[in-house]
């Protein structure tokens, strides 16, 4: 049938209806002479070979079925295939960007120069093309940086964050516009993993899988359900972790399944989508050989049986990988340097004069050509080959193979590609759900999506339970303070303030707990857009599903809190009021939540958000109605009062409670009152709003007008609120409709702006300045490269001289390691038994999961739960005190503080971990040694940075590992996976410099997953473990890898000719090879295994008998305190420094709420009611605090996780110079906020200003920053996580509000609490202290309506009726017409100091007395943060 073009597709076009599978068993010879042209060098050219390369995947029986079934049920096939011409891609900005610091981004002439040059355009992809057909595997090489993700991106239609792409792409015949509407049948899985952590693996890839269920099902499946269910469990079997389904995915600080675990999660996710075009971003790093096979074979099937166009770029790909591909395409930095059958890409190279040594991976091979350290070349060819990427290519344009791909590009317009493209718009549409749009990319239908959603947002809470039950203890307790707070408010004037204070708490409580929506909006966020790129669901789905989930949890929440609140206050008790009250606090609850959370969705950073978050809730607060009276706001503010959904629902509420009451005055509200005063008619209210002249009751309606509210507008406002709500529902979906995936790694270096000058040569600005540049490169990149492979001896040596030799012998021997889980104990290491010798370098290898980052977390003592029992030893002697800084442990994640510089970070670790005895200089010498050594010179004064913008992972790797290299490490040198996720070069280079320092004597264990040949034959010995952690072979690994291969052969498991060693023996152990055998007993039983325990117990008895080969200096930590304080707050000055954003947020925050606090009350006069309005200026001042926490937790808890991680685990400070370093730096910063705050806001309020009293607040608001800069770090230092932290805050600043004496009077407070919290509580000094400063001596004078005015009895003057009163309780009221006979006029006080001894203010010298106070809680406060922060950290565990 095909007799002379194996590689076309045209014959196949008869076969019209039928799908791919007829293709494939009646064009079987197609395949198969596609398949023996392919074996690499093979000569078996029998015709009876297996139909796809895959076949021998233990699925492929079930794919074909499906094939089948599809076939009888005539579905259309959806292949699309992708052909690119001409492809650019230019991104913004240099190589590298400045980062500015505090002080420099005030700079602005040099802001304005620099601003006049645009950014230039930095070529990304140059000219690249190529055509993907359908059944067809292209493998895109190239190393990191070089361009293929973006190569990717373009082909998966990803074009956001690109500033310019030119050039033609085709889906089938579709173009980029046309193939939006598909974008779930064209994805690309990439190199993050993005999950909920708190979710199974079985939760994540069931709402996947349910997303992708087709309207029209196959035949012999009856129901949706079932469709999924056997859809999920195929793929969970097809990457082999059906074991892991009810295990947690997790994230670096939430526990759950290994790397590799959920890597191939994410493979699985992507699979889920059932495209037709799929893009693979790297997607083997940190899976183990023998499953990145599986996986690819996987690919292979599915590409094969379907008719997919799969493209993938892989580091470090084995031979048996790299030849299950069809075409490979070579690109180096953006050129591509080969495109073609992947059959040719050797010869074509070798053709050139480059050489591929037996056995090597070509992959590497290809990727190494342009690299001069790498590259072999034949002795013949020195002078004409092709020297750098330009060359390469220019030999590849003239190739015929050039030509012959070629004749591909017209596939687009081909009548093949056109009936695909038909048949792929049938073919979607059978799928789709008939009720969605004929243009929406999703599968299901609304509803569907809406129900997937909610039940995933409950798996989200429960999976999360803490965060959960912490919400609602937190509110009940709040609750229960509350209620005993305003304890039976009493039904007269004096419990007018304390009703309307408990209700605006209700209110104001709920609130605060709603801003934790902006924390959650974040960390949800990337997930979004990647299922939004795989067309899962729509965003309004998700919103909509978040809402429903919230209703019963902020229902139940509502209802305990009012339950509790409304009885224990003592609110008008008829069940219309409470459940007014509880419908109304519900409703305002659900509106504050969906502002916070369309405030969390509308903007990009999260500092942006908590910026406008702090300060929305502030003005919120304060046009509420509660703190300023409707009819006092000032006009140019007032409009806040009307767009404020907390001032509708605290209008309800009083409405509500005040509504047909009769309130009668009592106490200092009632002149003249006290021992014979007691009639009626010669008295009258003061000071309570709505009292008509002369009544001594005042009805609710009447209070009620007074403050510009009215019953009638109850159900008014409930209905706005609800307004508001669909208002900010309706915003949140607009919002998250718009959030884009984040533009990759954009991978530019980041320079501080102090460094900028040592670092030109990354910043190359304008066109002018590249060129001559780029036009040296090569003679720049030929020095530094070649100096590290064969560099003159004097340097090496040199360098030798000053690594550090080591003698001890590590042992490990009947090393168990259990775990308790819900099921029961789980062994994760079952009686390991190995050593490490100095100079040697030792391989711990197993299949993903098998427990080799555990095995090394337990020699490295860096496991603080699960217990351990067996022996660790140096030099037959228990581990001492510095064992942990004397051993260099570089972990599978690359923590590092991301505003330090790389030289920062080195010196940082160098100058706290090497010896105390060692000079400061020597220490710094060392530094420059290890840079050498790891070729770090060009980057070492660029910041760490993000993964978006910063070092590389593979730069990060090299830093990792230098970072517990320049301590010097004595003992031995732990690495985990340092070469996962580089390619293979940088892998190379890594495990060649380890090589490097196990010859001059250090001592070496690394585990390590998919090495390639040479990699593997590095290493002198072997720990390979299988699942469970049970020991499969220890022992050396000899020349060519010899005495290993034996020990397998002799066992039946021949390693063959060309296979790599490590790949196979990982499949003999746990992959497809092991025959059922139990390769643990064969282990148990073998002579080797009791030579092993002979040779350890020899090594553990001569070792002990000798002198130690290291001896320890008794010290925990190598530098004394002091110097640790010294380094650790040197570091976080220069971070926070830099910290640009952090800064400028907290300074607009103070700036923007003093000015808003400030012309909110405006030049404060002197009648009684704004006696009121000076004490809740001050009281504002307080909510400052709010939004700075929520700003400031995230980046201690980000701090702590970097220091709990690493630093702590190997010794490097202790964590009170972490405390003291974190405190410190934050200082200088508050003090400038207090100066900005006092100054915006003390003399718009209008202040005196006299200096005494200026100063003196002055004083007190500085020490305030301190004492809630404490509060916020305290509760972090504590707090399991960010979020955590954002619901305990709410209590705490809730209750410290509720007792400071404001919302309750000190002499209404209940006593219970009066006497001991009242006291203890730092805003209760603060408040007295401003209070008196700014208000004693202040007189006050009553406006018309705040008069009591009454009749004295007949012929007597008011002066000689109120005598007696004056004397008693009328003591600070202010008579002003004593010799009038009627008509008198009292007014409440006479000067500020009588209304603030009504607050338990009785002197001046309080105020000072206070301000003393505040200052020791500033104190105590920082001290709670050492307390708190020394209770979480815990030991490691030793082993038994």
């Amino acid at each position: 049938m095909a007799t002379n073009e194996p590689e076309s597709y045209a014959p196949v076009v008869a076969h019209s209806q039928g799908n791919m599978l007829t293709r494939m068993l009646s064009g079987a010879s197609i395949l198969s002479e596609r398949r023996s042209n392919r074996a690499y060098g093979d000569s078996s050219d029998d015709e009876d070979e297996p139909i796809s390369l895959a076949n021998d995947w233990n699925l492929m029986p079930e794919i074909k079925d499906r094939a089948k079934q599809g076939e009888k049920d005539d579905v259309k096939g959806r292949k699309l295939g992708v052909t690119w011409t001409n492809l650019t891609v230019k991104g913004i900005g240099a190589d590298a960007a400045i980062n500015e610091n505090v002080g420099s981004q005030f700079n602005i002439p040099r802001a304005i120069m620099e601003g006049r040059h645009a950014a230039p355009l930095r070529t990304i992809i140059e000219n690249s093309h190529g055509c993907v057909k359908p059944g067809e595997m292209l493998l895109v090489l190239g190393r990191p940086g070089a361009g293929c993700t973006s190569l990717l991106k373009m082909l998966a239609n990803r074009r956001e964050g690109y500033a310019e792409v030119t050039g033609d792409i085709h889906w089938g015949t579709l173009d980029p516009k046309q193939a939006a509407q598909y974008r779930g049948q064209i994805v690309m899985n990439t190199e993050d993993e993005l999950f909920f952590p708190s979710l199974t693996v079985g939760e994540t890839i069931d709402f996947a899988t349910r997303m992708k269920v087709p309207f029209n099902l196959p035949t012999d499946v009856t129901k949706p359900e079932q469709f999924q269910k056997d859809n999920r469990e195929f793929l969970l079997k097809s990457m082999g972790i059906s074991h892991t389904h009810d295990t947690k995915v997790g994230n670096e600080y939430v526990r759950g399944v290994s790397g590799g675990e959920r890597k191939r999660v994410s493979i699985i996710e992507t699979m889920a989508t059932r495209a037709s075009v799929y893009c693979w971003d790297n997607s083997t790093r940190g899976l183990d050989a023998s499953t990145a096979l599986e996986y690819t074979k996987a690919v292979r099937a599915l590409t094969d049986v379907f008719g997919f166009a799969s493209i993938i770029t892989l580091y470090q790909a084995g031979n048996g990988i790299y030849n299950l591909f069809d075409k490979v395409l070579v690109i180096d930095e953006g050129k591509q340097l080969y495109y073609g059958p992947m059959k040719e890409a050797r010869p074509f190279m070798e053709e050139h004069g480059f050489v591929c040594d037996d056995g090597a991976n070509v992959a590497d091979f290809l990727t190494g050509v342009t690299v001069p350290s790498e590259r072999k070349i034949r002795p013949e060819c020195e002078k004409s080959f092709p020297r750098t990427a330009a060359d390469i290519r220019t030999a590849y344009e003239k190739s015929s193979i050039k030509e012959k791909m070629e004749a591909e590009y017209n596939f687009p317009q081909s009548d093949e590609a056109k009936k695909f493209t038909e048949d792929f718009r049938i073919g979607v549409q059978q799928e789709k759900h008939k009720s969605l749009p004929k243009t929406s990319p999703l599968t299901v239908s609304f509803m569907t999506q809406v129900k997937a959603c909610v039940i995933r947002q409950y798996q989200i809470i429960w999976g999360d339970k803490a965060t959960f039950f912490i919400k609602q203890v937190s509110t009940l307790v709040q609750a229960l303070i509350s209620g005993s707070l305003f304890y039976n408010a009493p039904n007269n004037s004096a419990g007018l303030f304390v009703k309307s204070g408990a209700l605006f708490l209700a209110l104001l409580f709920n609130s605060l707990m709603a801003m934790s929506e902006v924390t959650d909006s974040f960390s949800g966020r990337p997930i979004l857009a990647k299922h939004k790129a795989f067309a899962l669901y729509h965003p309004a789905a998700f919103c909509i599903a978040q809402i429903a989930a919230d209703i019963p949890v902020i229902l139940f929440q509502i209802s305990h809190f009012s339950i509790v609140l409304y009885f224990m206050v003592g609110l008008k008790s008829t069940a219309g009021a409470f459940l007014t009250f509880w419908i109304f606090i519900f409703a305002t609850t659900m509106a504050m939540t969906a502002l916070f959370r369309w405030i969390g969705a509308a903007f990009k950073t999260f500092d942006a958000a908590s910026k406008v978050s702090g300060f929305l809730i502030s003005a919120l607060i304060m046009y509420t109605g509660y703190m300023i009276r409707k009819p006092q706001m000032h006009p140019w503010f007032v409009w806040i009062y009307w767009i404020d959904p907390l001032a509708y629902g605290f209008e309800g509420l009083l409405s509500n409670e005040f509504h047909n009451t009769i309130i009668p005055c009592v106490a200092n509200n009632l002149a003249p009152n006290g021992p014979g005063y007691t009639d009626l008619l010669y008295q009258a209210c003061t000071g309570v709003g709505g009292a008509a002249v002369g009544a001594t009751q005042v009805t609710g309606d009447d209070y009620l007008a007074s403050l510009a509210y009215s019953h009638s507008h109850l159900w008014r406002n409930f209905g706005i609120l609800w307004a508001w709500w669909v208002l900010f529902v309706v915003l949140t979906i607009v919002s998250t409709n718009k959030w884009q995936a984040t533009a990759g790694k954009s991978g530019f270096l980041l320079i501080p702006r102090e460094k900028a000058k040592k670092n030109n040569h990354h910043l190359a600005t304008d066109e002018e300045s590249v060129t001559p540049q780029s036009a040296e490169k090569p003679a720049v990149n030929e020095k530094p490269i070649n100096s590290s492979a064969s560099s003159s001896d004097g340097q090496t040596l040199a360098t030798d001289k000053q690594l550090v030799r080591n003698t001890s012998v590590f042992t490990w021997k009947n090393l168990t390691y259990t775990v308790k889980t819900p099921s029961g104990d789980r062994v994760l290491l079952d009686n390991v038994q190995g050593w490490v010798k100095p100079g040697q370098l030792g391989a711990l290898m197993g299949s993903s999961g098998a427990g080799k980052t555990t095995l090394l977390d337990v020699l490295a003592q860096r496991k603080t739960d699960g217990t351990i029992s067996g022996s660790v030893l140096v030099d037959g002697r228990p581990l001492s005190i510095s064992f942990q800084r004397s051993a260099g442990y570089c972990e599978q994640l690359d923590i590092h503080e991301s505003l330090a510089t790389v030289r920062e970070a080195l010196e940082f670790s160098a100058l706290l971990r090497q010896s105390r005895t060692i000079p400061r200089e020597e220490k710094l010498k060392y530094v420059d040694t290890i840079v050498d050594l790891l070729e770090m010179h060009d980057i070492e004064n660029t910041l760490i940075g993000t993964s978006g913008a910063g070092l590389s992972v593979e730069q990060r790797k090299r830093l990792t590992i230098g970072v517990e290299l320049v301590s010097k490490p004595s003992i031995l040198i732990f690495l985990d996976e340092p070469t996962s996720g580089l390619d293979g070069q940088a892998a190379f280079n890594i495990v060649r410099f380890l090589r490097k320092l196990a010859d001059v004597g250090q001592a070496v264990l690394v585990t390590i997953h998919q090495p390639s040949a040479q990699l593997f034959l590095q290493f002198d010995s072997l720990l390979l473990l299988a699942k469970g952690g049970k020991t499969v072979y220890f022992g050396d690994i000899g020349e060519n890898a010899a005495t290993l291969k034996g020990y397998f052969a002799r066992y039946g498991a021949e390693c063959p000719k060309d296979a790599n060693p490590a790949e196979h023996m990982i499949d003999v152990v746990s992959g497809t090879l092991s025959k059922g055998k139990d390769w643990n007993q064969i282990w148990l039983d073998s002579p080797e295994h009791k030579n092993t325990v002979e040779t350890l117990d020899n090594i553990i008895s001569t070792a002990a008998s000798k002198e130690p080969g290291t001896s320890d200096d008794g010290f925990e930590f190598a530098m004394p305190l002091w110097e640790q304080t010294k380094l650790v707050t040197h570091r976080m000055n220069i971070s926070i420094w830099r910290n640009t954003d952090y800064i400028n947020n907290k300074l607009a925050l103070h700036v923007g709420s003093a000015l808003f606090n400030g012309f909110t009350f405006w030049m404060i006069k002197d009648s009684v009611a704004d006696l009121q309005l000076r004490l809740f200026t001050v009281f504002n001042f307080i909510f400052v605090a709010p939004g700075v926490i929520a700003q400031l937790q995230p980046l201690f808890i980000d701090r702590r996780d970097i220091y709990e991680a690493r630093e702590k685990k190997s010794k490097m400070y202790s964590w009170v110079a972490f405390v003291t370093g974190l405190i410190v730096s934050e200082l200088p910063y508050l003090v400038v906020c207090a100066v900005l705050y006092f100054v915006c806001w003390y003399y718009t309020v209008g202040f005196s200003s006299s200096s005494d009293k200026a100063g003196a607040t002055f004083f007190v608001m500085l020490f305030y920053e301190f004492v809630y800069t404490g509060i916020g770090q305290f509760v972090a230092a504590y707090a399991p996580n960010a979020v955590f932290a954002s619901l305990a805050n709410p209590l705490v600043i809730g209750v410290l509000v509720s007792f400071c004496g404001v919302l309750v009077p000190y002499a209404q407070i209940t006593a219970f609490w009066r006497y001991w919290l009242y006291y203890l509580n730092p805003f209760n000094y603060l408040m007295g202290s401003l209070l008196t400063f700014t208000t004693w001596d202040q007189p006050v004078y009553c406006t018309e309506s705040e008069f009591a005015i009454f009749n004295p009895p007949a012929n007597s003057t008011c002066g000689e009726y109120l005598s007696g009163y004056q004397m008693g309780m009328g003591m600070t009221t202010n008579l002003t017409n004593p010799s009038a006979t009627s008509g008198c006029k009292v007014c409440q006080y006479r000067t500020g100091a009588d209304y603030l001894r009504t607050l338990n203010l009785q002197e001046y010298s309080y105020g000072w007395r206070d301000a003393g106070i505040v200052v020791l809680f500033s104190v105590s406060s920082y001290a709670m943060v050492y307390l708190l922060m020394k209770l979480r950290t815990k030991r490691s565990k030793t082993a038994e």
